[in-house]
């Protein structure tokens, strides 16, 4: 990080190994108090945390405050993360490519939250740090043994959505590819786990957004899109399993959220004429997603009930999405 340059009230702490209440609110008027945080105070922010062993409660949402201020808010406009600023956080966050503490994991989610726009990698990192911990048993979501490997909890269900939702942002509305193959990493690992029900939901949801808008389907929010559905979760007992009760009932509420390329061409077309150039930008994304499809999902071996789901969702939306995906989606009923 270079040579850090404190004021002499925070150097004073490096050599303790306790942070107390009253250190907090020293800090809090030594950063804050020109209305700037600089790199070299986040920097230094950071260097306390690793130090001191003993932090008390005040630490984490001050720390978390501080560096998120400066990585989202320094740089003009504000709530633009530069990828020179993602970078550094990154850098200074990982240690072999994993977050070190869950203060650090949820600093990396808090930032995202607050940011308008920030690099797609950026949000792809956070994604990576959950899946280290379903699919490894690594990372700082495993600190205290309240999870289990090799199946996604209900309490990772939720940071996923937190962290997917708030890439949305201003703009990034679409699931990217990259995120959708984090996703579909972890579905994969965890296929024969008892995972929570949330995630066989939020997994669908997620895929179809990306597949159905890289299609032409006007994309709703992220947060309409990857909104939870209790009735997917409380099934008759007669009924078993995510797939069975999608199709009892939720296919048309996740369908009500998009918009289908026939509508969107009408609109361009009442507009300004351009329904021309929106077909074809559809048609080249279009066979790509079902390439992308075909070689991740089912290859030399049955479905899993999850993609079954994801299937079945995408053919009752649009059959003739492309006919290299008819193959694949004659496997589901």
């Amino acid at each position: 990080m270079g040579e850090l340059i404190m004021s002499a009230p925070v150097a004073g702490l490096t050599s303790k190994s306790r942070i107390a209440a009253e250190d907090v609110a020293m800090l809090r008027h030594e950063v804050f108090g020109d209305g700037v945080v600089t790199r070299g105070e986040a920097e230094a922010l950071f260097a306390l945390d690793a130090t001191a062993k003993d932090k008390c409660q005040e630490w984490p949402p001050f720390f978390i405050e501080a560096v998120t201020d400066y990585i989202v808010h320094q740089e003009k406009p504000s709530g633009y993360i530069s990828q020179d600023n993602a970078d550094w956080l990154i850098r200074t966050i990982s240690r072999d490519g994993m977050v070190d503490s869950r203060t650090e994991l949820e600093l990396l989610v808090h930032v995202l939250e607050q940011a308008k726009s920030s690099p797609a990698q950026f949000c792809v990192y956070a994604l990576e740090q959950v899946a280290h911990a379903v699919i490894d048993g690594k990372g700082p979501l495993m600190l205290g043994g309240a999870l289990a490997s090799g199946l996604v909890a209900q309490a990772e269900v939720e940071l996923l959505r937190r962290i997917l939702h708030a890439h949305g942002g201003d703009g990034n509305i679409a699931i990217t590819r990259v995120e959708a193959e984090v996703l579909l990493k972890i579905d994969e690992r965890t296929a024969q786990g008892q995972n929570d029900p949330s995630w066989n939901e939020l997994f669908v949801k997620a895929i179809a957004n990306f597949v159905m808008c890289s299609a032409g389907y006007e994309a709703p929010t992220r947060d309409v899109a990857l909104r939870h559905d209790a009735f997917l979760e409380h099934a008759d007992p007669e009924i078993g399993g995510f797939f069975s009760r999608m199709i009892s009932g939720g296919l048309a509420g996740i369908m009500e959220a998009y918009r289908s390329p026939g509508d969107i061409e009408a609109e361009w077309e009442a507009k300004n004429r351009a329904a021309e150039a929106l077909a074809r930008r559809a048609e080249t994304i279009d066979a790509g997603e079902a390439g992308w499809l075909i070689e991740h999902i089912g290859v030399d071996r049955p479905l899993y009930e999850n993609e079954r789901a994801l299937l079945t969702l995408i053919k009752h939306a649009s059959p003739e999405i492309h006919p290299a995906l008819r193959p694949l989606l004659a496997k589901v009923a």
